[in-house]
């Protein structure tokens, strides 16, 4: 439903949309929080009325975390266990905490961008927004 919003409100990409998504913002209007708690979305929008019930990001933000901590943290440990004397309790104390704090740091902001995609593309019961070289339905009729 984005039927309340004006065309400059609207997300002019997938990009932008993902990005709002990120930022814990509407990916439609970018004014209200997209997150009531941690994890958990919103269920419409206070401010343009999205119905973001729809969304299905299951475990795909948890593996996009993953697959990013693993790879920064890859080269970091290997650095780490080649040119320092720390003895194994502090690397491992170290490397779990970096793990720790990157993946929950990953985890509201990949929800987000990956809720934000579903809706632009108009994935599991979304309704694709219109973009921004189109005109809205009501003009064409």
């Amino acid at each position: 439903m984005t039927a309340n919003l004006l065309p400059q409100e609207l997300p002019r990409s997938a990009w932008q949309s993902a990005l709002r998504g990120a930022c814990n913002r509407c990916p439609s209007c970018g004014r209200e929080h997209l997150f009531f708690k941690f994890l958990k979305p919103i269920s419409r929008c206070g401010s343009c009325g999205q119905d973001w019930a729809h969304q299905q990001a299951d475990d795909f933000p948890a593996y996009l975390a993953i697959l990013v901590t693993g790879h920064v943290l890859a080269p970091l440990i290997i650095a780490l266990v080649n040119h320092t004397d720390l003895p194994v309790w502090g690397l491992m104390a170290l490397i779990v905490s970096l793990a720790l704090v990157m993946m929950l740091a990953m985890l509201q902001p990949a929800k987000g961008a990956i809720i934000a995609t579903q809706w632009w593309l108009g994935m599991h019961g979304f309704e694709k927004p219109p973009r921004p070289s189109e005109k809205p339905k009501s003009e064409t009729d």
